[in-house]
């Protein structure tokens, strides 16, 4: 089940952006500050070679053409639903490697590649492997910790004036639409140290899912404050909603992971405006670390409230998002927080078994009933470093600007490089995958414009493909009934409105610390998440909320402080 839902998000992203909208964010161009003035510097000759580079431009050409590695992992969906399909294409040798030999005289190979997801374990092992090896392809995709690593053993090449000469204007326009954060996380002593693919923290929003047949059959109304949402959790955890005349239903989701894209903990913990996971601004202007914070303590009572009376599942401590997800596929849970995309996954599956159940997205509130803030992570978690040694290390940045020209750009071929109807998925064929981050809902508003128009024929590229989708649903044919999950996203009640209502209402509180990992994180993060995610799970199942204060004694001990200080050290270079 965690595969499914790891495909059905790759989908729900992979329908996202029109390119008139980009010139929304053309004030920003490139990266912080720090870095444009390392990129006035000349930029060296170091990896010039017998190769010749057409007018050295963004998308200038290799001649004779030059080969460039990669580590790769081969995804469920891509093997079935994109290469299952497409008849003369295989992963080596696509639409995508031919265009990039074609137009830009580059050859991509494969070093190895892993079935599976890039967050199997399978992945994981091997990519680490490699690491420790030493043995890197030319190009390789890492994380935070993986590039402060290699970095630190000096493996790989500093990319801060190949960017400024390399990367075209839309490059630099949609890696910039989240400000100056990605650059940020992938600076090291202040080079440009990898090229960061921005994905979309905006589309990282927490909604209350909730079954509203379960709503209109008990008499309550969508939540206005917190304590809406508890009198839901108990109405449906006690008034037998699903009319089996047992007590066998949960008014809340959650998984034992606490946190995530679907029956998570962010949205219910942000009305009462505690944070965890996150690095919040003080009063005094300095950054703290928002699970220590005394919001949550209150936050964990009324989880435990919950927990005590039956509206939360008491084994919840075990199971995963698989095993929760079947329990709401049975309908047998009627509220969970999540992302856009949780009518795909995991809420279509209930619809599938009950078709007359209904989900609805509804926006997250507080406590007091004010317009709460949305919590915001930032999260590009992929950054592409290059090989200390290599030639051409701007090659990187050329295979960025042909994938974001050929899908959001002037000549974009959307039919046939991002989502054609045989293959939605086909995008994900290239070695490298960045896109704009406000696509999904740069796509609901030109949909809803048209919508209240009552005129669809101006819609283009992927607004015109999802309207299409909204159009097959409504055909009531057993595939149109497949696609309620995208209705329930992009319809008039759909999750990407209300993403459009954030933004409007400035209601997003990002994430203040984005910076590659502290020395002391690298050591202890996850020691400490691990001891802050069992002692809240102690607290919710019934132990004393005063373990909270002991909780944050011991996370400052065990290296917490020291971490806060390297953090604030960050943000006081950053500020300047």
């Amino acid at each position: 089940m965690k595969q499914k839902k790891h495909k059905v998000k790759a989908l729900s992203i992979s329908f996202l952006v029109i390119s008139t909208f980009l010139a929304a964010c053309s004030n920003q161009d490139g990266p912080a500050a720090g870095q444009k003035e390392a990129a006035k510097e000349a930029v060296s000759t170091a990896g010039a070679s017998d190769v010749k580079v057409t007018n050295a431009d963004p998308l200038g050409k290799y001649d004779p053409p030059i080969d460039v590695s990669f580590v790769r992992n081969l995804s469920d969906v891509v093997e079935n639903n994109v290469l299952g399909v497409l008849k003369g294409e295989t992963f080596e040798d696509n639409r995508w490697s031919r265009l990039y030999k074609d137009q830009l005289g580059i050859n991509i190979k494969n070093s190895w590649v892993v079935k599976g997801n890039d967050t199997s374990e399978q992945y994981l092992q091997k990519l680490n492997v490699t690491l420790a090896s030493g043995d890197l392809p030319d190009v390789i995709p890492v994380n935070a910790t993986q590039l402060k690593q290699l970095a630190d053993s000096d493996q790989i090449e500093d990319m801060t004036a190949l960017y400024e000469k390399y990367a075209s204007p839309l490059t630099k326009q949609i890696l910039s639409q989240e400000g100056s954060g990605p650059f940020d996380a992938v600076t090291i002593d202040g080079k440009l140290m990898a090229i960061p693919q921005v994905d979309s923290s905006l589309e990282r929003a927490m909604f209350i899912w909730i079954r509203t047949d379960w709503l209109q059959k008990l008499g309550l109304q969508p939540p206005k404050t917190m304590a809406d949402v508890q009198a839901i959790s108990k109405a449906f955890a006690e008034n037998d909603p699903d009319g089996n005349g047992k007590k066998d239903t949960f008014g809340l989701g959650l998984t034992k992971t606490l946190w995530g894209g679907a029956m998570g903990l962010e949205g219910f913990m942000a009305g009462y405006k505690a944070y965890p996971n996150m690095w919040l601004a003080d009063a005094s202007g300095n950054l703290v670390f928002g699970g220590i914070q005394p919001e949550v303590k209150k936050a964990l009572q009324s989880l435990q409230n919950m927990f005590k009376n039956g509206e939360l599942d008491q084994e919840f401590g075990t199971k995963d998002g698989g095993k929760v997800s079947e329990q709401i596929a049975s309908g047998k849970i009627g509220m969970e927080y999540g992302e856009q995309w949780n009518s795909i996954w995991p809420l279509q599956l209930n619809k599938n078994n009950e078709p007359n159940s209904q989900w609805r997205a509804f926006p997250i509130v507080s406590e007091s009933g004010d317009t709460p803030k949305v919590p915001l992570k930032f999260s590009t978690t992929k950054f592409f470093a290059v090989k200390k040694g290599f030639k051409h290390p701007e090659a990187v940045i050329k295979l960025f600007n042909l994938h974001l020209e050929k899908n959001f750009g002037a000549t974009a071929e959307f039919d046939k490089y991002y989502a054609p109807p045989e293959a939605e998925s086909v995008w994900q064929l290239s070695p490298v995958t960045p896109a704009p981050v406000k696509k999904n809902v740069e796509a609901y508003r030109a949909i809803d414009a048209a919508r209240k128009a009552g005129d669809f024929s101006t819609l283009k590229g992927e607004a015109k493909t999802i309207q299409s989708k909204l159009d097959d649903y409504k055909s009531a044919t057993k595939e149109g009934f497949a696609l309620w999950g995208w209705e329930r996203i992009y319809g008039p009640e759909g999750s990407e409105g209300i993403v459009d209502q954030y933004d409007k209402n400035n209601q997003f509180l990002m994430d203040k610390f984005v910076g590659a990992p502290t020395p002391t994180m690298v050591e202890r993060k996850s020691t400490l998440e691990k001891l802050m995610n069992e002692t809240y799970t102690k607290i919710i199942m019934g132990g004393s909320v005063d373990e909270f204060d002991k909780f944050v004694k011991d996370w400052a001990k065990l290296g917490g402080d020291q971490i806060t200080k390297e953090v604030n050290d960050w943000y006081v270079k950053t500020k300047k």
